[in-house]
């Protein structure tokens, strides 16, 4: 069943060309992005380093787009801080990693952001148990195994997306359902019509030459 939340369309940084990084976020501000997602990477709880505090205060300083931060560390309590301070405004930590997954999401929220949570593709919702839903304003599912771009999006995500959103429902909350992984036009479709509402997509939009018409494309998939 299609989210009732506003369909968002968030560009993968990650994807940029790094050596224009803060044009490339400008570019895709005037193309019509909605959100900027930024990939944070530790190298130890994915196998890949990107960037960190540093280089999100740089894109801040760049654009007025909400940064989706995602923190794809091993103990992403210990960051908050930073990356608040670097101007955070929702941040995303993986249900799988190691700290207090309920005390983070507080966290996050007591300093004025949006707190999301991350699961990977294997990461059954029955692994949610113990979690406080309400204190998540967005749920992150990762439609590709975290750490690299271009991957293909895993198809077999799509019938938890649909049992998120029932839940959602039965639980009478309205957060956002983001998708992250090999989304383009034809999987966005898919995921929208699972329940997702947020399109993270890197490559299949910023390898566009006219990316205000890539984001248009994603976004008529909603209507």
């Amino acid at each position: 069943m299609p989210s009732q939340n506003p369909l968002i369309i968030a560009p993968s940084v990650l994807a940029a060309d790094f050596g224009r990084l803060a044009e490339e976020c400008v570019r895709a501000e005037k193309a019509g992005a909605d959100w900027l997602h930024l990939d944070v990477m530790d190298g130890h709880f994915v196998p890949n380093i990107s960037f960190g505090p540093a280089v999100t205060a740089a894109i801040r300083k760049a654009v007025r787009l909400p940064l989706d931060v995602h923190l794809m560390i091993s103990h992403p309590h210990k960051y908050l801080e930073a990356f608040v301070k670097a101007g955070a405004d929702h941040i995303h930590v993986h249900l799988e990693a190691d700290h207090p997954v309920n005390e983070t999401l507080e966290s996050i929220r007591k300093a004025g952001k949006k707190a999301g949570l991350a699961i990977n593709p294997e990461t059954p919702l029955k692994a949610m148990k113990g979690i406080d839903w309400s204190l998540m304003d967005l749920v992150l599912v990762m439609t590709v195994h975290p750490g690299f771009g271009g991957q293909s999006f895993m198809a077999e995500v799509l019938p938890k997306i649909e049992e998120l959103t029932r839940e959602r429902e039965r639980r009478g909350l309205s957060f956002d359902v983001l998708v992250d992984g090999g989304i383009a036009d034809d999987t966005a479709r898919l995921s929208v019509k699972a329940g997702a509402n947020v399109m993270v997509a890197g490559t299949s939009l910023f390898s566009q030459p006219d990316l205000a018409r890539a984001i248009s494309s994603m976004r008529s998939v909603g209507s």
